[in-house]
Formats: structure tokens, C-alpha cells, sequence
């Protein structure tokens, strides 16, 4: 159900969907059942209601069955998979410098990716405008109906109120602090959409996608630090207020007079950030002709050996491995992964930090922990927002407007 600018199938009467329907639904997308045949014997339910279910999913493009070609005796058997028209999902994780967006399938599958060079100090009109018409010619250079986006996924880097979908309060983000993001992208795409903390999404890609064995508590080292945590159940930990994770502005253990962005002096952020480390070795984050010149120039140095560098690194990977080892304790979590630029540098970082871990923690929360760096690189976010995104898609409320749409 669409209407006017916006989409406002939440705010209309849903239809209850009907039992039989979401267990077929459910079979089909697990992979435990492809053929009518088979959903009766695991479902229980009669030929009859299977029959009547599967035709309503086909009827509304949500499943197609096709010839699987096979066959011991007689007729082939008719295979059901998720119908390649049952829409798309589209979402974006903005970060300081640049922007990484991508469309999926309901199946979770990426169609097709980009990277968006926009500032986010630019303010939020200037970046939503730039993404969401890049993620437009994504849909349309992968032939995908615009009117068939099921859900809209940005990640941001900022404490986040999830009723309101908008930023609350964030450092170095001029003119975002309550914008109506979710709002705009809503009357954009004219679908449902949410906005999360990037950090929130890179551990759910994690856990989702790679597989990181859960509770996984996932540290951001950008230009500032976040914390994701996939408790043990699957979920996002995000808190009362949804400043769960900001854990930058902890004060770091060794003192400190830098100034923070928050106002404070002596935060981990301001000491141990990615951006704390470039302006330590007087390296410029970007460049006319090369947005990401600090990771660039910072990543040259460390291979080279340049003594500062690895310096500044290893002086970096404490201050985090100290705020890591405090964190274990709090939480205990089975993986601790570490993402953003800094973590490209391996090495140096991943030991300073198991180092600091292994040391201030005590064996009951270190027995069994993991410490790595992520699998998925910088489109863990992506990964995360696709899965939010398809759990709110086939929630009881996503597969009533599927049905209505």
C-alpha cells in the first residue's frame, strides 16, 4: 500500500497473516523445503491449505515455482525459491568521508555495490540527496523496479534514536543532530525504513555473514570509536537511548590532555582514533585528488617501517586494547572484532591489542574469546544492514505489507 510521497502501510490496518502462510513462507526461505509436497510433510499442514498458501505467495510475486528438471518417475517435481520480483532492498553506510551503498535482494544476496564520495560534514540534505540518487541509478542500471524496494537501511556514525530514525547529538556532524533521516528516506523510496549506528551494523554483518560466533562485541576504529554488541540471541544491543556503544568518550586509563570532540580532554577517541593517529604523524585525512589519503599514507608508512608510524600504531592498539580489556569484562563476549581503516593494518594493531587483553582480563573472559579483525572488510556495515533490513521484511509486520503492497 502506497500513497502519496511517503508509504504508510504502517500506519494502515495491516491484515493478520495467516498461520499456514508465514510456516510455508518460513520453510521455503530456510532452504528445509522446496516443493508443495514437501512443505505438507514438514509443515503438517493438509495438501489442500499448502496448496492455497503457496498460490497467494505466487499470486503476489513473493515465491515463483520452476521446473527442477528432475524427476524418478512421472512429472517432474515444480521447485519454489524466492521470485526474483519480490523487490529489493536498498541501503547505505555513511561515514565521515565517503559513503558505501548497495541493493539486495529479499534473499539478502548483493545485486550490486558503490562507494559515494560525499563529506558528512556537508549536512544531511547535501548527503541524502547524493546517495539516494546514486542508489536510484544502482536500481536502474540493475533493471530493478524502484516501486518494488521493500526497505530503505542507512547506517550512521552517530548515537541513534531508532522510534525517530535520526541522529541524536553527534560529534562532528553539523546540522544532523535530530534530522528526520528515516523520514526523508521513506518519502524517497516510498518504503519502510531504519536508521542504526554504523558500529551496530558491522557487528550483525559479522555475525550474520561471516558467522562470528555470538555474543560478538565489534570495535569501529575510525575517526572516532564505536562498539557494536550481537548478543547471544542475535539482537542488537543498543540501550536505553540508543547511545549504547559510544564508547570513544570513555576516558582513556593513561590521562591526557587531548581535546576531544565531545568537549572532554583525555578520551580514547581523542587519543587512539584513526584521525587522533594521523593528526599525531601531521598526516592530512584527504586530499583534492585523494579523499582517503590518510589511510593511504598512514598504510604506506607502517609497511615501510617508518618509526613514528609504527610508533603512533602500537601506541594506539594499548589505548584500544585497555578500553577492549574493559569491555570484555562487561559483556563477555565470544568474538571481539576489530573494523575500520585501522584495523587494515593487521598486524601491528591485532597484537597490540590481544597483548593489552590477554593481560588486564582475567582467564574466565579470555578462556574462550576470540580477538581478529573483520572478515568482511569495510562492507561489514552493508552485510548488517541488508540482514536488518530482510528480518523486518519477513517480520509478521513485513510479510503483511508484502501481502498488501
Amino acid at each position: 500500500m502506497r500513497e502519496g510521497d511517503g508509504y504508510s502501510a504502517d500506519q494502515a490496518l495491516l491484515p493478520a497473516v495467516p498461520a499456514g502462510l508465514r510456516r510455508v513462507l518460513d520453510l521455503v526461505l530456510a532452504g528445509e523445503a522446496t516443493n508443495r509436497a514437501e512443505i505438507a510433510r514438514r509443515s503438517g499442514l493438509a495438501r489442500s491449505t499448502v496448496g492455497q498458501q503457496v498460490d497467494q505467495l505466487l499470486g503476489r510475486d513473493i515465491l515463483e515455482e520452476l521446473e527442477s528438471g528432475e524427476s524418478v518417475r512421472g512429472r517432474p517435481p515444480r521447485l519454489l525459491t524466492l521470485s526474483p520480483h519480490a523487490g529489493t532492498i536498498a541501503v547505505a553506510d555513511v561515514d565521515t568521508l565517503d559513503t558505501r551503498i548497495a541493493i539486495a535482494d529479499l534473499g539478502g544476496r548483493l545485486i550490486a555495490q558503490d562507494t559515494v564520495t560525499v563529506r558528512i560534514d556537508t549536512g544531511p540534505e547535501t548527503v541524502l540527496e547524493v546517495v539516494c540518487d546514486r542508489l536510484h541509478a544502482l536500481l536502474e542500471r540493475s533493471g530493478r523496479d524502484p516501486d518494488r524496494v521493500r526497505q530503505v537501511v542507512m547506517g550512521l556514525p552517530a548515537p541513534v534514536d531508532r522510534e525517530r530514525g535520526c541522529p541524536l547529538r553527534p560529534n562532528g556532524m553539523p546540522g544532523w543532530d535530530g534530522y528526520p533521516v528515516a523520514e526523508r528516506l521513506r518519502a524517497r523510496f516510498r518504503a519502510p525504513a531504519q536508521v542504526d549506528n554504523d558500529a551496530n551494523l558491522m557487528a550483525l554483518g559479522e555475525a550474520v555473514q561471516a558467522r562470528a560466533e555470538t555474543p560478538v562485541l565489534c570495535l569501529k576504529i575510525a575517526n572516532g570509536i564505536g562498539a557494536g554488541l550481537i548478543t547471544a540471541e542475535g539482537r542488537i544491543y543498543r540501550g536505553a537511548d540508543g547511545a549504547a556503544g559510544d564508547v570513544g568518550h570513555i576516558r582513556s586509563l593513561g590521562g591526557g590532555t587531548a581535546l576531544c570532540t565531545c568537549g572532554n580532554v583525555g578520551c580514547v577517541r581523542a587519543i587512539a582514533s584513526h584521525r587522533a593517529v594521523l593528526r599525531s604523524l601531521d598526516i592530512p585525512e584527504s586530499t583534492e585528488e585523494d579523499p582517503l589519503y590518510g589511510v593511504h599514507e598512514l598504510t604506506e608508512r607502517v609497511a615501510n617501517n617508518d618509526p613514528p608510524a609504527v610508533r603512533a600504531l602500537r601506541q594506539a592498539a594499548t589505548e584500544i586494547g585497555e578500553l577492549a580489556a574493559m569491555l570484555v569484562y562487561m559483556y563477555n563476549p565470544r568474538t571481539l572484532i576489530l573494523g575500520g581503516p585501522l584495523s587494515d593494518l593487521r598486524d601491528d594493531l591485532l597484537s597490540g591489542v590481544r597483548a593489552v587483553v590477554y593481560q588486564r582480563a582475567l582467564p574466565l573472559a579470555t578462556r574462550n574469546l576470540t580477538i581478529t579483525t573483520t572478515r568482511l572488510g569495510a562492507a561489514s556495515a552493508v552485510h548488517g544492514a541488508v540482514a536488518l533490513a530482510t528480518g523486518d521484511v519477513f517480520s509478521e509486520r513485513g510479510i503483511a505489507r508484502l501481502l498488501v503492497d
